[in-house]
């Protein structure tokens, strides 16, 4: 067993972080001005050209992403319950309706096949989640997003520097949110960023990402900016800051090596768990996995206990864990709210259930792998049936 605690994620930052947010600090100017507009113009060129705005976190995008669309009271949108609760929040702030679609029980993503049953006249968007950054079947949806007139809003929180036929996720035609959480591939501690290609929606969003104001209030306070600025509509204090994208400029230029070393993480764990009751993550041939997560599944019928056993014997041979997710229908507000119980989406419920989510991230030491994989493997041992 190791002698120290293995947390089970930390973020990859070093001097250059450092230096970048302290410049930005001693600019003197440290909300949303010239860094943060040199980092969206950075990350549009890592996107393939496609139009970003750089905002306060991945959930404040799509919350303006679906107001900007038009959605609000009376429409519906589907999405999917194995999610963070953010990806169905936004979509009640909006003051639309969510509406639950069970997953792909080897992905753990929106299952395309259950999409069409649930569109109705009042369906007006789709918000698929990229889960643990394995894309979801684009292909699916946008032919569905085509048929019906719908909007998709990609909830890309995990899925920076995935890709799906080749392409970057962000670049396949709808508007796409990314986060970049501390746990994040990319991090500048808290924020996100909004993929936009629609012209018209992206003023939209950017009004509504301040206040509300009129364009020429970006700028109102340097040299080239006016003191006047209107109202257009009522909107919220979303932008990001200069200091949050000093940092994420540093990490962007990272992202390729943090990436290469993901998937040797991801490789050897996979390798490792041969042989063992468990299912790895499920990989399509045609996607690019941002391996922001490992979700390794337990096969609870050859062990004795369950999964929260599982947990604590890992976490007594201190390797930290943790689990995605619990399925929204589970959460009492939920419930209380939509009349939602357990059995109404089955798929979810089995992978929840077995789910792990086993430390990956750029800092992990091969020695940490190895930590990792004996671990599991001694634990697993000890519980066969």
């Amino acid at each position: 067993m190791r002698e120290t605690f293995l947390p089970y994620n930390q973020p990859d930052l070093g001097v250059e972080e450092v230096e970048a947010v302290s410049h930005a600090i001693q600019s003197h100017w440290i909300t949303r001005a010239g860094i943060t507009t040199q980092f969206e113009t950075e990350l549009s060129e890592y996107l393939d050209g496609v139009p970003v705005l750089a905002l306060a976190s991945c959930t404040a995008g799509m919350h303006v992403a679906l107001l900007a669309s038009g959605i609000g009271p009376g429409d519906e949108v589907i999405t999917t319950p194995y999610t963070f609760a953010a990806s169905v929040n936004v979509i009640l702030h909006a003051g639309a309706t969510p509406v639950l679609v069970d997953i792909d029980p080897d992905t753990g993503n929106i299952d395309p096949n259950r999409i069409e049953d649930r569109i109705n006249p009042n369906t007006k968007a789709i918000l698929p989640v990229h889960y643990a950054g394995h894309p979801a079947d684009l292909d699916a949806i946008n032919t569905l997003r085509d048929r019906y007139r719908l909007t998709v809003i990609e909830d890309a929180a995990h899925a920076m520097a995935s890709g799906y036929h080749s392409k970057k996720i962000g670049t396949h035609g709808n508007i796409t949110a990314f986060s970049f959480y501390a746990t994040k591939n990319l991090t500048t501690g808290e924020g996100g960023a909004l993929v936009v290609p629609d012209p018209e929606v992206m003023e939209k969003v950017r009004m509504l990402s301040l206040h509300g104001m009129s364009r020429n209030a970006w700028n109102r306070y340097d040299d080239q900016g006016s003191w006047f600025y209107t109202i257009e509509v009522p909107g919220f204090k979303y932008n990001m800051t200069d200091i949050q994208a000093a940092m994420g400029r540093v990490q962007l230029k990272k992202l390729d090596a943090m990436q290469r070393r993901r998937q040797h993480i991801a490789a050897r764990l996979t390798a490792g768990l041969e042989g063992l009751p468990v299912i790895p993550p499920h990989i399509q041939p045609h996607v690019d996995h941002a391996w922001h997560l490992y979700p390794l599944r337990i096969q609870l019928d050859a062990i004795h206990g369950d999964r929260a056993d599982v947990i604590r014997d890992l976490k007594a041979m201190n390797i930290g864990t943790s689990v995605h997710f619990i399925p929204i229908h589970l959460h009492p507000y939920y419930q209380k709210q939509w009349g939602y119980q357990i059995g109404d989406f089955p798929q979810a419920e089995r992978f929840y259930e077995s789910e792990i989510s086993l430390p990956l991230y750029p800092t992990m030491t091969d020695k940490d792998v190895d930590d990792v994989l004996e671990a599991v493997s001694v634990t697993l041992a000890r519980r066969l049936r």
